[in-house]
């Protein structure tokens, strides 16, 4: 029997790990109305039980990265599996709110350590003219997980809401156990490295203050004085973190990524898509429950159009990156995702099902035209003991930009709803437009899907400046002989 590759078994370590996370994103969300009756959660429980999650990743995953280029992948991915696994059996066992987001952040950190080394592992283990084929295929598995997520979570929440926690306990001992066997070290890490700790806590304050007054303004009130000092101080403390990491050799985020065209438009356009696509499929479960009536289960099943098509598009994609180049692909991907924004501008109670869908549908090629290539070009720009860090930040800008946007997205609809009717649509409670100013909703929706389209089209512009993919400034690192 012929022995498989070792890149296909790193690949599949990886594909787990990413069915894992976006199963778990996606039955969350169809269980949190059970949740929030069952624990008598207030509103603020809720978002704190959806925002802590990103908002933990997002912050998290640079230093990770970096970490991952001195002490290596293996070891970071399998604790972060494990965290997960052990994370998602606490949050089934939770009594309260309070112990389920504490939970929930304990469940963060081991998310961000899988998802700031899973794309590493892969970039390391395939060669450079095949890993877009290969990012196609994790793109896939987690479109995959989109899709099924919603309807598994119906099913899990009739048994407990607990299950859609404790199913992950399985899946995690698996991925773990599977990727503490497989994985090895595909590359040999330079020595003598050190972790700039100063660096990684003023930039984890900074970044956490920032994002936290952005995506929490619109509900404790944009003049409050705990949000403008947050502004201010998370202001302050990255002008400080810019200082210090110019006067570092081995420094926590490499800022001299950001000096190639190729690097700089590719890292752009990746938090520019995050903008104008994160508040999307938020606003229009929105729209669904308070307009045209529907569970949140029936909301969550119209949105597979746009995972479908995301998956079929996302393998392709990448194999062609491989062949073509990102520049093409990537901004070809962001326009075809403007075309169907311009359409939800004119988003209408009347408007037919099937016009919705195609529009889902069109988002989803764009997306897949756009993700795998563009996170190729990212990889294979760099030498291997630069991935980790380039991959977190990769990871960090889209998360910065799809929290901006659900941010923005809030503020723009959610002035016509009264505050009851806003808990029973983070809870999913809410059906019908009772306590909604119809007109003034729809109207903040169209404001905010008309951002998403002037956005998505400047993320196509800049995207298209990148020039052609070229790795040869790169100092390729000795692959280990493991």
């Amino acid at each position: 029997m012929k022995k498989i590759d070792y890149k296909w078994i790193a690949l599949s370590c990886t594909a787990l790990g990413a069915l894992m996370s976006a199963l778990n994103a996606n039955t969350l969300i169809v269980a949190l109305p059970v949740i929030a009756k069952d624990l008598q959660a207030s509103l603020q429980t809720i978002v704190w039980t959806l925002m802590i999650y990103s908002l933990a990743i997002t912050i998290l995953v640079p230093s990770i990265g970096r970490g991952s280029d001195i002490i290596g992948r293996k070891k970071l991915y399998v604790g972060g599996f494990a965290i997960f696994t052990l994370a998602s059996l606490l949050c089934g066992l939770a009594q309260n709110g309070g112990q389920l987001i504490a939970c929930r952040l304990i469940q963060s950190i081991g998310a961000s350590l899988i998802m700031a080394n899973s794309t590493t592992i892969v970039a390391d283990a395939f060669p450079t003219w095949q890993l877009g084929t290969a990012l196609g295929i994790n793109g896939m598995i987690i479109s995959a997980g989109s899709v099924v997520g919603p309807i598994l979570g119906g099913f899990l929440t009739n048994l407990s809401w607990r299950w859609v926690f404790f199913f992950n306990v399985p899946l995690g001992i698996i991925g773990t156990l599977w990727a503490g066997k497989q994985l090895h070290e595909a590359v040999e890490l330079p020595e003598g490295q050190f972790f700039d700790w100063q660096g990684t806590l003023v930039f984890t304050l900074s970044l956490g203050l920032l994002l936290w007054a952005l995506t929490f303004g619109e509900l404790i009130g944009w003049r409050s004085w705990l949000i403008i000092g947050s502004l201010i101080s998370g202001a302050i403390l990255f002008w400080w973190f810019l200082i210090i990491e110019k006067g570092l050799t081995q420094p926590m985020l490499d800022l001299s990524l950001f000096r190639k065209r190729l690097l700089a438009a590719a890292f752009a356009s990746n938090f520019l898509n995050g903008l104008a696509r994160g508040a999307v499929t938020f606003l229009m479960v929105f729209f669904f429950q308070l307009i045209w009536g529907i569970d949140p289960l029936q909301a969550g099943i119209m949105l597979c159009p746009f995972a479908l098509a995301m998956m079929i598009v996302a393998p392709v994609s990448g194999y062609l990156s491989d062949r073509f180049g990102s520049r093409g692909l990537s901004s070809l991907g962001l326009f075809i995702s403007a075309i169907p924004l311009f359409g939800l501008t004119r988003l209408a109670y009347n408007t037919s099902r099937w016009e919705v869908m195609l529009w889902l549908v069109l988002m989803g090629i764009g997306s897949g035209l756009f993700f795998s290539p563009n996170t190729n070009a990212i990889m294979g720009a760099v030498s291997p003991e630069r991935r980790g860090i380039a991959a977190g930040t990769r990871t960090m800008m889209n998360n910065a930009g799809m929290l901006l946007s659900m941010a923005l997205g809030l503020a723009l609809t959610t002035s016509s709803i009264s505050p009851e009717t806003l808990r029973g649509l983070f809870a999913g409670t809410q059906v019908g437009s009772e306590g909604v100013a119809v007109n003034l909703f729809t109207a903040g929706l169209h404001r905010a899907f008309w951002l998403s389209f002037i956005v998505s089209l400047l993320a196509a512009f800049i995207s298209s400046l990148r020039g052609t993919d070229d790795t040869s400034s790169e100092t390729p690192v000795r692959e280990s002989s493991n």
